[in-house]
């Protein structure tokens, strides 16, 4: 049989850029990707925004890694000269009862270290971006896009150039965890010891991690799958900076995001879905987008928008739960010398990606 030290299943972003991590360190580092190409599930069907870290809980991993990925997303893009923007964007109140919770947002947001955003008038909105209706705005300049697959490529390099190596094709069926380390078992029977393993296997992570013989069914969440649908606009955006509604209960409203090219697209909603292969977009759900996009965008065409592409997240709480924080499991949890499971990694699990590989390495020192 043969052995390596450490094996991360997955080679979307964020196991990427754990395995680059860990390669880094001076472990030996196989990737096993089921797919015939790394990216291809959730991590090439999101917004591509690098969050600032505005939203979430303080003192969660999400709010904390969200702040800290950003911070070495922006370097590591400017270092290797990847396609982004710092384009920034504005929160948008459209109501008078929304005025007040701009306040409350930037609060949160200075809470988790982010002390750039800065409270702005519907004149002043309007100068930034004249086709933009509001009764007054948050701007938040730390905002950006990145394009994700050259981030993909990059971290792939890094890890190559450090010795690891990624084996696409290769699906994982189950584990077998002893006081010896993990074996791990192909889909086509192929067998391989292991030290460390590293479940980053996104959608799939629940499933996989209740086939590993000797972790407790108890760590294993049940996986919950949300789906959003974008819409693309025909035509070139009139905006300059990324457009988000004030939240709503379950996510942050129909939102505008522009990519590199000055494209825009609107989105996502929250649809939950059954399976997380549902990822036709429905063009009726265009009307309900027009009536939300035309609160903040009035002027926006009849017929403008077209059914773009959707995105699964991958969810450890349901539709009638708060929203879950990262789950990121490692052998203090759950007692498996070796094993690290990650979980719910939805967004902003882009933008914490390198935050999130470097946690990941921590965790197995």
């Amino acid at each position: 049989m043969d052995k390596i030290e450490c094996v991360v299943i997955g080679a979307g972003v964020v196991g990427l850029a754990v395995a680059r991590a860990l390669a880094l360190a001076g472990r030996e580092v196989l990737v096993v990707e089921a797919e015939s190409a790394i990216g291809s599930g959730t991590s090439s069907r999101n917004s591509e925004v690098i969050h600032a870290g505005i939203y979430y809980p303080q003192g969660s991993l999400k709010a904390r890694l969200c702040v800290e990925g950003r911070r070495a997303l922006y370097q590591y893009a400017q270092e290797r000269a990847l396609p982004h923007r710092r384009c920034g964007k504005l929160i948008v109140a459209t109501a008078a009862a929304q005025v007040d919770q701009l306040e409350s947002i930037a609060a949160k947001a200075r809470a988790n270290g982010v002390d750039d955003l800065v409270l702005v008038t519907a004149a002043l909105a309007r100068a930034m971006e004249p086709e933009l209706q509001c009764l007054a705005a948050l701007h938040s300049p730390g905002t950006g896009i990145i394009d994700s697959h050259a981030l993909m490529l990059s971290l792939r390099g890094d890890l190559e150039a450090a010795g690891g190596m990624v084996a696409l094709r290769s699906p994982v069926d189950s584990a077998r965890c002893d006081a010896q380390g993990i074996e791990l078992a192909a889909a086509d029977g192929t067998r391989l010891r292991c030290d460390c393993v590293v479940n980053a296997a996104g959608l799939s992570a629940p499933t996989l991690a209740s086939r590993f013989d000797g972790l407790p069914a108890a760590h294993v969440p049940q996986a919950y799958f949300a789906k959003g649908n974008y819409f693309t606009l025909t035509g070139r955006a009139p905006f300059t900076r990324l457009i988000y509604p004030v939240p709503e209960p379950g996510g942050l409203g129909v939102h505008l995001t522009l990519d590199l090219g000055g494209q825009a697209k609107f989105g996502p909603d929250v649809q939950w879905v059954d399976r997380a292969d549902e990822l036709a977009v429905d063009p009726a759900r265009g009307e309900g987008f027009y009536a939300e996009v035309r609160k903040y965008w009035p002027r926006l065409p009849d017929g403008a928008l077209q059914p773009g592409y959707a995105g699964i997240r991958p969810k450890v709480s349901g539709p009638d739960a708060p929203a879950a924080d990262f789950l990121i499991q490692g052998p203090r949890d759950h007692g498996v010398r070796g094993l690290v499971n990650l979980f719910g990694i939805e967004s902003p699990g882009l933008t914490s990606s390198l935050a999130i590989g470097s946690t990941v390495a921590q965790l197995l020192q």
